[in-house]
């Protein structure tokens, strides 16, 4: 980075403007984290960079990403009223963005029938107690529909639920295994079997498997939701695994020793020395498994018609009408924007926990 110099600033404002310059270049590592890294040169510019070097930076992070969008969106736009199916053509982005909004009007809607259906039990209630206070009173659940924000809601409550499985047993695995050649060595093969299994394939075992243990189930957990859950974790947590052996087995060995020197119980060594090292390819197995994880959730729903955006997806396409199409692309976008999401989350959580030479 450069910096503008200007001969007839005083030396108390040089000071200022490295300072100035300080804080924008710790903020940007945050900044890329939370995908806002097109912001760090408009503010170096704003605080009296060269803007020629910025532009070019700006150009790199924040053009070219709107250009390639730019392009997708023209190319959907003239191409997709030329593909003709089963459900008339391919809707373009008007299309979409109308049923977009009808999805979330609908989602109102039911909200707003929710309220009056718990309303009118009150008043009944209250009229009950007002002629008998000894009335037996109660309230019956609501029962409607989901609506396609509630499917949104119920997909990410079940991929969360899957990954905290997975992220529980794959790092204490990936820890053990790392720091033990036996251990490695007995676990490799049941990796190596157990990886390449689709989430097709395990779903079947899955539900008869939660079906028989999981028999009185919460209404904060049902089953269909647990079985889900499972399966996000048998097909999600491989990449941890692999990731924290390999993070494990790569620390400096010298840390290790360090370790046997000072007579570090096995879990100071842990916490102190191993974590901390391991920690960047840890974070980077659990972006890969939360990944994976979002993926297999969707096909899992869809295939088990458990509540979720598969099953949105699977309704809309055995529905058949002519909106079916549209509020199926909706979900696609949506599920697609939701991966980004959750991956710049655990970018951000990696950028907090983990040693940059930028902070």
């Amino acid at each position: 980075m450069s910096i503008a110099t200007d001969t007839s600033e005083t030396p108390g404002g040089a000071r200022r403007r490295e300072k100035l310059f300080a804080v924008i270049n710790r903020a940007s590592a945050w900044l890329t984290a939370l995908g806002f890294g097109w912001l760090t040169p408009l503010l170096r510019i704003v605080a009296g960079d060269d803007p020629r070097q910025q532009m070019g930076e700006l150009r790199d992070s924040l053009l070219f990403p709107l250009m390639g969008l730019t392009v997708f969106v023209a190319g959907w736009v003239v191409l997709a009223p030329q593909v003709q199916t089963s459900l008339g053509a391919i809707p373009g982005p008007v299309q979409v963005w109308e049923q977009a909004g009808g999805l979330l009007q609908d989602h109102q809607a039911e909200r707003e029938r929710e309220a009056r259906f718990y309303q009118m039990q009150e008043e009944r209630n209250t009229e009950l107690l007002a002629e008998d206070p000894q009335a037996d009173v109660r309230i019956r659940a609501y029962t409607g529909s989901p609506t396609f924000i509630d499917q949104i809601f119920t997909s990410l409550k079940t991929v969360g639920l899957g990954f905290a499985f997975a992220t529980i047993v794959a790092v204490p695995l990936g820890i053990a295994s790392g720091l033990s050649k036996p251990f490695n060595g007995a676990l490799n093969p049941i990796v190596q079997l157990f990886k390449p299994v689709s989430p097709l394939a395990w779903l079947p075992i899955v539900t008869m498997v939660v079906s028989a243990v999981y028999v009185d189930a919460s209404e904060a957990f049902p089953k269909a939701l647990v079985i889900s859950a499972v399966t996000v974790t048998l097909c999600s947590l491989w990449p941890t695994l692999i990731n924290t052996t390999l993070g494990v087995a790569s620390i400096d060995k010298d840390l290790v020793n360090v370790s046997k020197v000072l007579r570090l119980s096995t879990a100071k060594t842990v916490t102190k020395l191993v974590l901390p090292s391991a920690l960047p390819l840890i974070f980077t197995g659990l972006r890969l498994s939360l990944g994976v994880g979002w993926m297999v959730l969707i096909a899992a729903e869809m295939l088990a018609q458990n509540p979720g955006l598969g099953k949105f997806v699977w309704d809309e396409f055995q529905n058949g009408s002519s909106s079916s199409l549209a509020r199926i692309m909706v979900a696609v976008l949506t599920i697609g924007i939701i991966g980004f999401l959750l991956d710049r989350v655990m970018f951000t959580l990696q950028t907090a926990f983990t040693f940059s030479s930028d902070r």
